[in-house]
């Protein structure tokens, strides 16, 4: 049994009972899961009669874990009673406790919170154009010529636009510092990969030629023992290759594409960008429509929802640099940062997230959306495409749960359509 109150903040307050024949059901089991943590002297450890170790330490030793055992049911029970969307673990506290009478007992437990719509059709939105203009062409052919660049060894002195190949070794007040040595170092000048001033010294010097290049560390340097110090490089030029380009013609098209002119190329580029600037710019639109319907919403966000989402985030950037075979510590440290300062950088982007997805949930709702047997199997077509799977790979194991994860994702896109057939194109930005 159980009686609900609600309290100031979405929280659900429950009194609950559990029956005097269940919490002797879990007595009991209590007792033969612990009896073993309390030796009574004259008997093997763990077969002390009951009622020995409670003479010994107390008649209610067994209470704490006893509640653990019985607790749960009861809650879950009132949970589905009361129709209730618990968004955390409840905080419990036992009112009264006895083998006469059963237990009685508090849960306390925050509530998704209730989404008060605002508009969400017809949200007026500026109109997208997007173009490939032949600049951007001739950066891409440009782009592609230089991934053609061949290098070639010459006896002179350096220039921009060279390719050397160099030792050196960085101090600091003469001592020698982690990461600033290094032999047959490759280097393109002008690329400016290394510190600012380092590379532009380098210009003029002559194969076996060795330098002292002096430099200042940026202020923004990931070492924090080396922002801002003066450094000395002792550099040896071993090697200077100079950089040789094709020229662009429709020869090298052929060897670089299944184009045969430059024109065609030119033409088949063109529709390549275009296709993905369409690609972003309607997703663009859908966030910008999805973030709009949330900020016309009224909601307020439990805080454990955006804690959940933090932890959620920060996690997915642990994997992704596990992948890269990177730390999170080491990261970190990389960065001058630590885990409570990135807890803090996405959590107003944890919060939008959160609110997207209420909000996303609220109409669905107030829309009655459902997803049809179509519309998963499309979800799942679409997942399996996506990340280069078949669709009979990813069916073979596929549970009930992951069903209701493509029912989510159909309902989620018919959402998205919906704001997105609705919406009202102006040639100005939209307020």
């Amino acid at each position: 049994m159980s009686a609900l109150e609600m309290k100031e903040g979405n929280i659900a307050k429950l009194t609950i009972t559990v029956d005097k024949d269940a919490f002797l059901k879990a007595l009991t089991e209590a007792y033969h899961k612990t009896a073993s943590r309390y030796p009574v002297p004259g008997f093997r450890k763990g077969k002390a009669p009951r009622k020995v170790i409670e003479a010994n330490y107390g008649a209610m030793v067994f209470y704490d874990e006893a509640f653990d055992l019985c607790w749960a049911e009861p809650y879950d029970a009132a949970i589905a009673e009361h129709n209730l969307t618990p968004v955390d673990r409840p905080s419990v506290e036992i009112t009264a406790i006895s083998e006469d009478k059963g237990i009685e007992y508090v849960a306390e437990v925050q509530l998704k919170p209730e989404v008060t719509l605002g508009q969400y059709k017809g949200i007026a939105v500026q109109k997208q154009a997007y173009t490939v203009t032949e600049e951007e062409l001739d950066a891409e052919l440009e782009a592609e010529r230089q991934k053609q660049v061949v290098y070639t060894d010459v006896d002179r002195a350096v220039e921009d636009g060279d390719r050397i190949i160099l030792d050196y070794c960085g101090k600091v007040d003469g001592v020698a510092f982690p990461g600033g040595t290094a032999e047959d170092q490759s280097l393109d000048i002008g690329s400016h990969t290394f510190i600012p001033g380092f590379e532009e010294q380098l210009v003029g010097m002559k194969p076996g030629e060795e330098k002292d290049i002096n430099v200042t560390f940026p202020e923004e340097y990931h070492a924090e023992d080396l922002k801002g110090k003066a450094a000395v490089f002792t550099c040896k030029v071993k090697t200077v290759q100079q950089k040789e380009l094709p020229e662009i013609d429709d020869e090298f098209i052929k060897d670089i594409s299944e184009q045969d002119t430059v024109a065609e190329w030119k033409q088949a580029k063109r529709q390549e960008l275009m296709d993905i600037r369409e690609k972003q710019a309607k997703n663009a639109r859908e966030n910008e429509l999805l973030t709009k319907a949330a900020e016309n919403a009224q909601v307020d966000i439990p805080a454990c929802m955006i804690d959940r989402e933090v932890q959620y985030m920060m996690q997915n950037m642990a994997y992704q640099l596990a992948a890269s075979g990177l730390k999170m510590e080491d990261y970190f440290k990389y960065m001058g940062t630590d885990q409570e300062k990135m807890a803090a950088m996405y959590r107003p982007d944890a919060e939008q997230q959160v609110r997207v997805q209420l909000v996303v949930e609220a109409i669905k709702k107030a829309e009655n959306i459902t997803a049809s047997d179509e519309d998963i199997e499309k979800a799942i077509a679409s997942y399996a495409q996506n990340n280069g799977m078949t669709v009979e790979k990813l069916k073979e194991n596929l549970t009930d749960s992951d069903r209701e994860y493509f029912a989510d994702r159909a309902c989620a896109d018919k959402i998205v359509d919906l704001l997105v057939s609705t919406a009202v194109e102006t040639e100005e930005a939209a307020e």
